[in-house]
């Protein structure tokens, strides 16, 4: 079972995120905050799992607030605002709600704290030949599709040539990985610009294709 807390001044939009926690049996909500003031009090004296946090809070924005936390519970963001997108997950949320946002995606966004919580909420298993690899999240820039070969390429400059799919890799990894391409998958936090439809990582200019265009400008609306 997963403590949580809303965050949140609009009471229609607590009214929602209310009825859709109430829908998923591993999720106790504890409270309501309408302010971060109140939100915080309650942090200092109650433990938390997974917060969901309006980033349009009236005294102070909901990005600033989390970065405030000392000991920061797991956060998905929600906003009616897709410029934030790229700030929340560089503070590693578990995923980003764009108002207004239907049960699916709500459910679709706790999923994704499952899957992190299955793998230490920090690496995955990467099997190359007969061994398996631990790497970290924070390692990989980007999984480019070979055929029936994903080649994952690493921070340090190497990479992983593993046997598996992009489509079964997107549904394990977290939030802060996208699919921008049939072909690529990236990781948000080492995206270094858009220009047109490639991004920039590393030294490398990755293309954004057609049907997923529209997502990509959701995340960072600069494409």
């Amino acid at each position: 079972m997963l403590n949580c807390l809303i965050i949140e001044d609009e009471p229609l939009a607590q009214e929602v995120l209310e009825s859709y926690i109430a829908e998923i049996p591993n999720l106790k909500l504890l409270a309501n905050c309408r302010r971060a003031k109140e939100a915080k009090e309650f942090l200092e004296k109650q433990r938390v799992d997974l917060i969901f946090l309006d980033i349009n809070l009236p005294e102070i924005s909901g990005l600033n607030f989390y970065k405030t936390l000392v000991n920061r519970p797991k956060v998905i963001f929600t906003t009616a605002y897709a410029e934030f997108a790229l700030d929340g997950f560089e503070l590693e949320a578990v995923d980003y709600l764009l108002k207004p946002f239907s049960f699916e995606r709500f459910e679709k966004a706790v999923h994704k704290l499952k899957i992190e919580a299955g793998n230490d909420a920090g690496f995955i298993m990467l099997k190359v030949d007969k061994r398996m690899h631990k790497v970290d999240y924070g390692q990989i820039c980007y999984l480019e599709s070979h055929g029936d070969f994903v080649k994952v390429i690493l921070q340090e400059g190497r990479s992983l040539i593993i046997s598996d799919t992009l489509k079964r890799l997107e549904s394990l990894l977290p939030a802060q990985f996208i699919r921008c391409h049939k072909s690529y998958i990236i990781s948000i936090s080492k995206v270094i610009y858009l220009e047109g439809n490639q991004i920039k990582i590393k030294d490398q200019m990755i293309p954004i294709g057609q049907s997923y265009r529209e997502k990509i400008k959701q995340q960072f609306e600069r494409v």
